[in-house]
């Protein structure tokens, strides 16, 4: 099955890729691995352990996630050239005592999973920051092993 038709199978919609917030990219691709540029939920913004819930945290995960998996198809043309998801790198705007970044991240982890089966499964850091660009709740960057 083909990773569009998992989507559709999954009523998963993908977001418009946003334009870039300064002056990168969003990916370079060299050899057969794409490095994506760290990338934010829509809307979601606060500290996680004040102001925003694990919970809440877990959904703009999630949907960083979706953003992340539409800037490899845009750059890609094709999700069925994702081999892996190699690394995830997820930062998230916390007060100082929280310790419950795994969890959060657990929303862009486990959408990787579900979207991109075993081949989604990943190395992972999980890190609390102790703020993020315009005070978005998380941001993530993951590195992709791609296909010809």
């Amino acid at each position: 099955m083909s990773i569009d038709a998992r989507l559709e199978e999954l009523g998963i919609e993908l977001p418009p890729v946003p334009d870039p917030a300064g002056n990168y990219v969003h990916a370079v691709e060299t050899g057969n691995l794409l490095f994506l540029a760290g990338k934010g939920p829509r809307g979601s913004t606060g500290k996680v352990g004040a102001e925003v819930s694990v919970e809440e945290a877990y959904a703009a995960a999630r949907d960083t996630g979706l953003t992340l998996i539409a800037v490899m198809k845009s750059e890609l043309g094709s999700l069925d050239r994702v081999a892996r998801i190699v690394k995830v790198l997820g930062m998230v705007n916390a007060v100082p005592e929280f310790g419950q970044q795994p969890q959060v991240i657990n929303g862009c982890s486990d959408l990787f999973v579900e979207v991109f089966g075993d081949a989604g499964r990943h190395a992972r850091s999980a890190v609390g920051m102790g703020s993020l660009p315009s005070q978005i709740t998380v941001e993530i960057e993951c590195i992709v092993e791609v296909t010809d």
